[in-house]
């Protein structure tokens, strides 16, 4: 990282995706905390790097990406704009602010504040089972780390210094973390902080839940098959030129250009491939769940300190963002080389992710339903109950082997429904079972002031039959031979069934 002049009051990183990017004073303040630093230590993929060697990029690159593209698309929105509507200012339309453009590359500098180690693994598989009937998400811990960050680092004088109007200003970057509110609730935004429904696109910026399109998948797209090495079709940089603000019915909305719906159909692949050979990876969904396992083991004997002396475990440290901020992959190896007899069980499951005794995967079904934890137990149980052994599970054994076998599976080897894994995997195009183009809008090169969505018409080659596919994934936790060779038995009748 280099400083550049102090007129400019810019700094300049030379990221390797985006090249070098220029970040205001106001960012590089906040990327200088101690709460924004800790990213550097969360991996982006979690556990994917135990199968993708290249994934060990972290959630500080990307957000910081993420930061950059917000203000590249703002900037290319103001100038496409007054292009369109040759003849009126720009000010007077659209009427993004200096301070517009800088509120939103704080929401995208500061977005993924709130992940827990390993990512997604914390606050999708951890949680919700150390913690059953919780509704938190890792946005609402942003919200919080974010507040934590300006209040622990007194940034809230340099905030003022820079133009930001505080305290609304605050609230806006928290509605763009948080995601975007109700349309029928921007109206009424300006008095408690947000904007108006005439700057309803800011929204639509680092979290479009309208679309799904949005900066923050631009860079993890390119960032994560850049480091997987998997092929990107989708070109970011051309819907960022090719982007424009259209009002329709009053509201303000980000479209395209026509001729960009075949990247756009690309985007989706994208996500739709990356679900597929990495995030969903039979064998990353797997060690993500030991991960998870290990965890949960561990959450009662971990104790997280903070200055007033209290302490918090695992699952708890998301009630405070001091306790939370010491929360990093770092776990991973503090349970690893620990000598605490209260953590070896979940010391075990960690040291056989390193050894790759991982838990066995048996197979896959299809089916076109997610299941809830109760159809799950009942599944389980199903599989162990098929675990009598048979005439076949014998089949090319010596007479010798075969009665010793009997005799140790009677003892000890019998498989019992804890023994399997059961985890239901659902890959979209990001609108679960429906076209996320179907909300995209786009106008055509001769009249750029309307919306024209007939270039979604005679698609069909590119539109799949069906948007999303749901497997049943079924793994063995125990992985001797013998276990295994009745473990494949029993999800094979099972599958059948």
């Amino acid at each position: 990282m280099s400083e550049q002049t102090s007129e400019k009051k810019v700094k300049v990183f030379n990221d390797p995706i985006h090249g070098h990017v220029e970040l205001h004073q106001l960012l590089v303040k906040i990327i200088d905390t101690p709460q924004f630093q800790r990213l550097r230590y969360i991996k982006q993929l979690g556990g994917a790097y135990f199968v993708y060697p290249g994934a060990s990029h972290n959630r500080f690159e990307h957000s910081i990406g993420v930061a950059h593209l917000a203000g590249q698309l703002l900037k290319a929105l103001s100038k496409e704009y007054n292009e369109n509507l040759k003849g009126k200012k720009n000010e007077e339309i659209l009427k993004i602010t200096a301070t517009d453009i800088l509120c939103v590359q704080i929401a995208g500098l500061c977005h993924d504040l709130g992940h827990g180690p390993f990512s997604h693994m914390y606050d999708g598989m951890f949680i919700p089972k150390a913690r059953p009937g919780t509704t938190w998400k890792h946005e609402e811990a942003s919200i919080k780390m974010f507040d934590y960050l300006v209040s622990n680092n007194n940034l809230e004088p340099v905030m003022k210094e820079c133009g930001l109007k505080l305290p609304e200003d605050l609230v806006f970057i928290k509605q763009m973390i948080g995601g975007p509110l109700d349309t029928a609730a921007q109206d009424d935004q300006l008095s408690d902080g947000g904007r108006q429904i005439n700057k309803s696109f800011l929204y639509d910026i680092v979290a479009n839940k309208k679309t799904g399109i949005d900066v923050d998948k631009f860079d993890y797209f390119a960032r994560d098959c850049h480091h997987l090495g998997i092929k990107n079709t989708f070109d970011h940089q051309r819907f960022i030129m090719f982007a424009s603000v259209i009002e329709e019915e009053g509201e303000k909305n980000i479209c395209c250009r026509d001729k960009e719906v075949y990247n756009l159909y690309d985007m989706f692949y994208t996500r739709y491939s990356l679900h597929k050979r990495a995030y969903q990876h039979k064998v990353n969904i797997i060690i993500q769940v030991m991960i998870r396992d290990a965890f949960l083991k561990a959450d009662p004997f971990i104790k997280v300190k903070v200055s007033n002396g209290r302490t918090f475990t695992l699952s708890t440290a998301i009630n405070d963002m001091e306790a939370y901020t010491q929360l990093t992959d770092k776990v991973f190896e503090d349970i690893l080389h620990s000598s605490s007899k209260d953590l070896q069980e979940a010391k075990e499951i960690l040291k056989r992710i390193i050894s790759r005794d991982i838990y066995h995967f048996l197979g896959k079904s299809v089916d076109e339903h997610c299941k809830d934890e109760k159809t799950i137990e009942t599944w389980k149980r199903q599989l162990a109950g098929n675990s009598a052994l048979k005439q076949e599970d014998f089949e090319g054994l010596d007479e010798r082997t075969i009665e010793t076998w009997k005799r140790e599976l009677a003892e000890n080897c019998m498989l019992k429904p804890e023994d399997f894994e059961i985890l239901v995997s659902t890959i979209d195009y990001g609108m679960k079972d429906n076209d996320p183009m179907t909300n995209m809008h786009f106008y055509n090169k001769w009249n750029p002031e309307k919306i024209d969505d007939t270039c979604k018409e005679n698609l069909s080659i590119l539109i799949p039959s069906k948007f999303s596919e749901h497997y049943i994934m079924v793994y063995c936790k125990k992985t001797d031979w013998k276990s295994l060779k009745v473990a494949k038995r029993c999800f094979e009748e099972w599958n059948k069934n």
